[in-house]
């Protein structure tokens, strides 16, 4: 037996030696890095055992107004933040549709035909040397990665992970875009009514400044009486002007929400909407506090991507194994192409081993714990403001539930004077200047009644603590600030 036959018979012996080696110094290799964040048990926040009603995905329908129905639907069709989050997930989707590929064999055929000069000096002696000949190619490779310490398997978790991510992504952002587009309707209805309690007082104070001419045309009424409606007349009109605008800004922000421009704030009618209305809310903050947002959710996937990310970095140092083949014809000149002698193949083990990078796997395995570490500081972050908001909401929802309820007190105590402040002025017994002032406080009464309404109802909105994303108008500011 010849010598090659001989190494090439010991190959595979070799081989088997070398690779208990190769796992060892693998083993030695790799770096031990503990996270140095820990996630918030949420056992431990104080969350109630009670459970908030379940949230239908259309939640608005509740509300009970086919306008904003149709608003929500054509958001979610058009809207571009919402657009541009479901296009995240398809991306996310063939991330991992493409770790999943890369796991299985891979097979790729080639052909090829190329016209070389043999040199006559060389090792190819005449004829061939010295010719030029044809040379025709066709063959088939396979490539297969055993991937014996599961790296695959990490960068599909990984993979996986994002998907969830971009999922819960997008669910965040079309809770946040719902909730968005319902406190901007809860603003249309407030300046709606707003406009329609001024208009009603520029009725009524217009008609109170006509009997003040009759009576100052019959000299029962002095020029302070005249002026004096005139000031209740005026404050009237701008307290309607000031409304228009507020629902003109608030038909904006609704296009805008929708996707659409100009040609969406003529479609936009007067709400049914009763401020009334309100979906229902805990007393407390409930158990299932967390399992309801997705942005918590999303957060929390991180953290399972990030990890997966780090023991992908942490396997950089082990050993690559594959499978290698190739099967094909070779031949000079196409037409012994597909001849017997024309065949060839070959098949093997492949086997790669890092020992000096110059610092670059320890590098990435440093970056992919500290990125984990920054998850779980996000994660945390996160749980700890939905906490925080959530009680917010709650503890608003029954303050501003107490406020209207002393607002309601204090407007029956100045519609009171004010009947007293007319009964008086007819009598004789009291001024005009007396009545403006009265009338003034009285109408301001009026229009922070339904700034009340509005921001209670809008702190029943299941996305209202996320007032980072709200695009709408403060709902508690008043017509005259």
């Amino acid at each position: 037996m010849n010598r090659p036959a001989m190494a090439a018979d010991r190959l595979p012996h070799i081989i088997w030696l070398v690779a208990p080696c190769v796992l060892a110094l693998a083993g030695c290799a790799t770096p031990d890095m503990p996270a140095g964040q820990t996630v918030i048990s949420p056992a431990s926040l104080g969350l109630a055992d009670n459970n908030a009603p379940p949230l239908a995905a259309n939640w608005w329908h509740d509300l009970g107004d086919p306008q904003l129905d149709r608003i929500m639907a054509q958001a979610l069709a058009d809207n571009p933040g919402l657009q541009a989050a479901m296009a995240r997930v398809a991306a996310a989707r063939s991330t991992l549709a493409g770790a999943r590929g890369s796991g299985e064999p891979q097979i790729a055929a080639d052909a090829g035909e190329q016209v070389q000069r043999f040199s006559g000096a060389y090792v190819i002696p005449p004829p061939t040397g010295g010719s030029t000949k044809l040379i025709s190619d066709v063959q088939a490779g396979l490539s297969w990665d055993l991937d014996f310490w599961g790296r695959q398997a990490d960068r599909i978790r990984e993979a996986g992970a994002r998907v969830d991510v971009a999922t819960l992504d997008h669910a965040a952002a079309r809770l946040a875009l719902t909730g968005s587009i319902a406190q901007t309707y809860i603003e249309l209805v407030r300046s709606e009514r707003q406009i329609a309690l001024a208009k009603a007082t520029v009725e009524e104070r217009a008609g109170a400044r006509q009997l003040i001419e009759i009576r100052r045309n019959s000299g029962l009424a002095s020029l302070i009486e005249t002026r004096s409606a005139d000031t209740l007349l005026a404050a009237a009109k701008q307290a309607v002007t000031q409304a228009q605008g507020q629902r003109d800004l608030a038909v904006h922000a609704l296009a805008q929400l929708a996707g659409r421009g100009g040609d969406f704030y003529t479609s936009i009618a007067p709400a049914s909407l009763s401020l009334d209305t309100a979906l229902p809310l805990p007393d407390a903050l409930p158990a299932d506090l967390l399992a309801r947002r997705p942005d918590i959710l999303a957060a929390k996937s991180r953290i399972t991507a990030a990890a997966a990310g780090k023991e992908l970095a942490r396997k950089a140092y082990y050993p690559n194994i594959n499978l290698l083949g190739l099967a094909g014809l070779q031949s000079l000149g196409i037409g012994n192409l597909f001849s017997d002698r024309a065949a060839t193949f070959s098949g093997g083990a492949a086997l790669h081993l890092p020992i000096f990078s110059g610092g670059q796997l320890k590098a990435g395995y440093a970056g992919a714990s500290a990125q984990l570490d920054q998850a779980i500081a996000d994660y945390n972050q996160q749980l700890l403001l939905a906490v925080r908001e959530t009680a917010d909401a709650i503890s608003q929802i029954n303050t501003l539930g107490e406020d209207m309820a002393a607002q309601n007190d204090r407007l029956a105590g100045l519609d009171d004077l004010d009947a007293l402040d007319q009964l008086r002025l007819r009598a004789g017994l009291g001024s005009r200047l007396d009545l403006v002032e009265s009338q003034t406080r009285l109408l301001a009464a009026r229009q922070q009644e339904a700034n009340l309404a509005a921001a209670r109802n809008k702190r029943h909105d299941p996305a209202a603590a996320d007032d980072g994303n709200r695009q709408t108008i403060d709902p508690a500011r008043s017509i005259h600030d």
